[in-house]
């Protein structure tokens, strides 16, 4: 198996990719294509109806245990195209990755805005990213399911050690988070014999 191919484990982490970033849009729910699928769309059509010479920014992203950094790349002459963005996304506030099954170089994930208790605010935001190739897409996706498993060792960790901080909360509180490793053939099979 290739060093770009198959599952990437914990141990490899973190793993740097490079892609174009659509942007972002809110999300009707938590976890699940059916939430990502819409705002991917409304995001692709955004970036099909820019201006000619308008491109979208290239980002890298790093996934490590700890969660997603996302910082803009400096490109040459055309570095202070874009506002420079640093941001980093706590996996516990990450709720959900995936490769899109229509566009599948597009891996777009749900992060759970801190905003959530204020009333009438959406709490849901899709993230989307243009990878290189459908592989660095995949790739992408089984870094964050590396994070997410090493995250629920380590809670898992704590609740054995009696440091049950998280599970003091609510169950609305307490942290759920999802990762679809199907291809994008297998969830469009699924899809339509929910149908």
């Amino acid at each position: 198996m290739a060093d770009t191919e198959g599952p990437v484990t914990v141990d490899d982490l973190p793993v740097t990719f490079q892609a174009k970033y659509l942007g972002q849009s809110d999300a009707r729910g938590l976890w699940g294509i059916k939430h990502t699928r819409k705002p991917v769309d409304l995001m692709v059509a955004a970036a099909k109806a820019l201006p000619p010479g308008q491109i979208l920014p290239i980002v890298k992203l790093t996934v490590t245990v700890d969660g997603v950094h996302l910082e803009t790349a400096n490109h040459g002459t055309k570095k202070d195209e874009f506002e420079h963005m640093s941001v980093f996304f706590n996996i516990e506030s990450i709720s959900y990755g995936v490769q899109d099954l229509v566009y599948t170089r597009v891996f777009s994930m749900i992060i759970v805005k801190d905003n959530a208790d204020v009333k009438g605010l959406n709490p849901f935001e899709c993230h989307a990213f243009v990878c290189e190739s459908r592989n660095a897409a995949r790739r992408l996706t089984y870094s964050l399911a590396a994070a997410f498993q090493d995250y629920s060792r380590r809670v898992k960790e704590m609740q054995a050690n009696g440091n049950n901080v998280l599970d003091d909360r609510p169950p609305s509180m307490k942290k759920r988070f999802a990762i679809d490793l199907r291809t994008p053939e297998e969830i469009e099979a699924d899809l339509e014999t929910e149908a």
